[in-house]
């Protein structure tokens, strides 16, 4: 982003937080259901996350932060302290989820990762959260930078936002993904300083077993749900080839036991089959991108239950980005429309929805249009269910150190209450969830957080 363009954006975000109440609430939508926690959604038609067709007219009554009961007629449609939602036949679909974000990069350029004071950073991720929720994003799962403090705050009611499984600073190998030191910066065995990104939390640069044990485990002292390792190449990193194997067998594999001992699993950004492979026989649980994987890898993953957290980068050129970087995320693109075609051959391997978006704070806007990037090769069903059901599952494989236990990404009895009411049909046009006007109610952790019917 150009200084011209940022100092437009700046003075936008800040009219933007101060104006976030009317639109956005951070308390349920009236008194009796924040005394009772009670409200019946009636004749909807659900959608539920995991099967591509609507029920017929039904009730939802939610009770608590869960979905109580689901029936033809509710059974405490009566209750005087229910609050009512009438549906009138609108589509009742769980919240989205988000599987590969960077909050705290998302909106902010890397000029000021590198060089800003920390509190900035986190209240531009503070909008951004806020945004997400009124898109219908519901949970979010963060994939590198430090927004445990972002979490907490959303958890407290503070901000508005969706839930958050944060995975910590990124953990990278020297001349690694993670390695965003100018070339003046020297490393800190050499007679250099931890640069400025490492010393803010959004990333973690280390050699060896000794160092890996130590930044796997600080990230779960402060809360990471998972772990995030960049085993290869990336195209916002200015240093290291895109084909490049990073981490070596060993430092992989203690990072994995060392999150399996805390109940958790290890994911890791790789692009290529080899990167991909030496990770999987360390254990590795989630393939975060892997445009240029091949079949043969693929159907690995499909036959040992490996997970593929991908995105639609179907746009080979960014603006915010440089001419290195753009090359190589050129290869990576090309690589996108293989990979969406041939997950249609793996039936069994578990994909989800995400984005990467970083550094882009207009782009961020588009994050749920870009569900209609995968009608190319998907119908709206199943670009849906990625989106929510097969996500929501993704969130579990935390295990014990998931932070809001019950299943997320579905609409059934004793599900988390996380649940979007649209206008438009959108098992027939995807789209339709894309646009803000359709989301009628948003409705997270049994809140409503938007309700213009």
């Amino acid at each position: 982003m150009n200084e011209r363009t940022h100092s437009r954006w700046v003075p936008a975000l800040v009219a933007a937080c101060l104006s976030w109440l009317p639109a956005l609430q951070t308390a349920p939508a009236s008194a009796e259901n924040q005394e009772t926690g009670q409200i019946l959604i009636k004749n909807v038609r659900i959608f539920d996350g995991k099967v591509a067709k609507l029920s017929a007219a039904t009730d939802v009554w939610i009770l608590g932060n869960k979905i109580e009961q689901i029936s033809a007629t509710a059974a405490r449609s009566a209750d005087a302290n229910v609050e009512v939602v009438d549906g009138a036949g609108r589509v009742l679909m769980p919240g989205l989820i988000e599987s590969h974000a960077h909050l705290t990069w998302a909106a902010t350029p890397m000029a000021d990762l590198q060089n800003s004071q920390a509190g900035y950073e986190q209240v531009v991720a503070t909008a951004v959260v806020r945004d997400m929720l009124a898109r219908g994003v519901t949970s979010v799962r963060d994939m590198g930078g430090p927004v445990f403090g972002l979490k907490r705050a959303i958890d407290e009611g503070i901000v508005p936002g969706p839930r958050i499984y944060p995975s910590g600073a990124m953990v990278s190998q020297t001349s690694g993904h993670g390695d965003f030191r100018s070339q003046a910066e020297r490393h800190v065995r050499f007679e250099g300083q931890q640069f400025s990104m490492e010393r803010k939390g959004h990333t973690r640069i280390v050699d060896g077993i000794p160092l890996m044990l130590a930044a796997v485990r600080e990230n779960l002292r402060h809360g990471a749900t998972q772990i995030k390792l960049m085993a290869g190449g990336g195209y916002a990193s200015q240093i290291d080839p895109i084909e490049s194997t990073q981490f070596s067998f060993d430092e992989i594999k203690a990072a994995v036991d060392a999150a399996a001992d805390y109940g958790t699993y290890v994911a890791v950004h790789v692009y290529t089959p080899r990167g991909a492979n030496r990770a999987i026989d360390a254990g590795v649980k989630v393939i975060e991108h892997g445009q240029l994987l091949d079949e043969k890898t693929l159907k690995r993953m499909e036959d040992e239950g490996i997970w593929l957290s991908t995105q639609p980068f179907t746009v080979c050129n960014e603006p915010q980005l440089n001419d290195v970087s753009n090359a190589k995320l050129a290869v990576v693109c090309k690589g996108t429309e293989f990979v969406y075609k041939a997950i249609k051959q793996f039936p069994k391997l578990k994909v989800t929805y995400g984005t990467d978006i970083f550094n882009d704070p207009v782009n961020i806007e588009n994050e749920i249009k870009w569900l209609d990037r995968l009608s190319e090769w998907h119908s709206p069903g199943e670009i849906l269910i990625m989106a929510t059901g097969t996500g929501g599952e993704l969130l579990k494989l935390s295990g014990i150190r998931d932070p809001y236990p019950g299943e997320l990404g579905v609409v059934k009895e004793g599900a988390l209450a996380d649940l979007l009411l649209v206008d438009g049909n959108p098992l027939e046009d995807v789209k339709v969830v894309g646009e803000l006007e359709n989301l009628r109610v948003i409705i997270k952790d049994g809140q409503v957080y938007k309700n213009t019917l």
